[in-house]
């Protein structure tokens, strides 16, 4: 769904900056249209990150996150290790994404 996820990782002294930027509407289902219709809900519930095989974060997200979801988090990693960066929407809608080490 939905284009790519934006990530970069830079690994420095063992440890691994990523900043990752998400794609996604992440609508509440409290805002209304112009027509003053209620917006449906549509935003991540679930968001996992591994790094090399080992996940390095799992978060529970709702509706309380801004549209494009911008995360930046530090782990223990090496260059040339592989990351995926998975979610799930309230719609059973999903992505993955993979990136390398820099």
């Amino acid at each position: 769904m939905g284009q790519p996820s934006r990530m970069r990782a830079v690994e420095n002294g063992g440890i691994v900056e990523l900043r990752l930027l998400m794609n996604h509407v992440m609508e509440s289902g409290q805002r209304r249209d112009a027509a003053g219709v209620l917006v449906p809900a549509h935003h991540i519930e679930r968001l996992e990150v591994e790094c090399g095989g080992r996940t390095v974060l799992q978060a529970r997200l709702g509706p309380s996150v801004s549209r494009d979801p911008y995360l930046q988090l530090r782990f223990r990693g090496a260059k040339g290790e592989r990351l995926v960066v998975r979610w799930v929407d309230n719609r059973g809608d999903s992505r993955s994404d993979e990136a390398t080490v820099g």
